[in-house]
């Protein structure tokens, strides 16, 4: 698999670059992960209802592909972007979800913090806290779009939304959990634990 630190993005222009590589890849193609931080941005999935976003102000709203509510993302937040085909490498969406979750649970659990996943909501809880949102979207048997996992980010702007759909939601990240990383730690720290867990 091909690691790539795309380091600040624009949302948009990326999202449509990951539409491009999965519309366009072929059974030779090889996988990639992408790590990326964005601009302020609130996305909405799919089916994402317009009451959860709160008073976005002037950070731009953009309705996007995935599944799931509303988010945001912003600096701070590292953006992990699996870009697998699933068909060739027989792995299910449900077992692509439970790698970037665990992943995220075994990070914080290298620093002594207990984390979890919830199967009544995707994502990655400490203390009822939530630490990293999922969204994925599979098109031609690939997926794209990936997991949040909040680094040292400014948390303000979640009180715009009701996150993923929570009304009172609170979020937290691995600086006040005491996990005091870089953008560019974080991904590689991140990274051999998600690719234990996937069956490639």
């Amino acid at each position: 698999m091909k690691t790539v630190f795309r380091g600040r993005q624009e949302y948009v222009p990326l999202w449509h670059e990951m539409q491009e590589f999965t519309n366009t890849r072929d059974d030779k193609t090889p996988d990639e992960i992408w790590f990326v931080e964005h601009p302020p941005v609130f996305t909405m999935g799919l089916n994402a209802s317009k009451e959860h976003l709160l008073a976005p102000g002037d950070i731009p709203v953009v309705q996007i592909d995935r599944g799931g509510q509303v988010t945001f993302h912003g600096p701070g937040q590292l953006m992990i972007y699996p870009l697998i085909d699933l068909r060739r490498s027989n792995i299910g969406v449900r077992n692509l979800l439970t790698a970037l979750e665990q992943s995220a649970v075994d990070l914080t659990a290298d620093y002594d913090v207990e984390a979890v996943a919830r199967p009544d909501t995707p994502g990655v809880y400490v203390n009822s806290k939530k630490l990293a949102s999922v969204g994925l979207r599979i098109r031609r048997g690939s997926s794209f779009h990936g997991m949040a996992l909040n680094v040292a980010i400014d948390l303000e702007p979640f009180t715009r939304i009701n996150p993923c759909g929570y009304a009172e939601l609170q979020m937290i990240d691995l600086h006040r959990l005491g996990i005091n990383l870089s953008l560019e730690n974080a991904a590689d720290e991140f990274l051999p634990h998600f690719l234990n867990h996937l069956p490639l």
